[in-house]
């Protein structure tokens, strides 16, 4: 086999496991990252923040193996 097969193989797979960690998250996203009353701060201002960063980083992992998935 050639590298750049193994390497989209390789990203194909990690492109899937992405998009399982996707599914979970919108699942279980309160459970996880839900409001916490033992946090005096954490408010719907401060939960806005965290799901955006959630999101984006995830965004951002899915985009990164699918181009390498799908252009490597």
């Amino acid at each position: 086999m050639q590298v750049d097969t193994i390497v989209r193989i390789v990203f194909s797979v990690l492109l899937a496991a992405t998009l399982a960690v996707g599914v979970y998250l919108f699942k279980n996203f309160e459970r996880l990252f839900g409001y916490d009353p033992s946090v005096p701060t954490d408010n719907s201002g401060a939960q806005g923040v965290n799901k955006v960063q959630i999101i984006s980083i995830w965004a951002h992992a899915v985009a990164l193996t699918a181009a390498m998935a799908f252009f490597g």
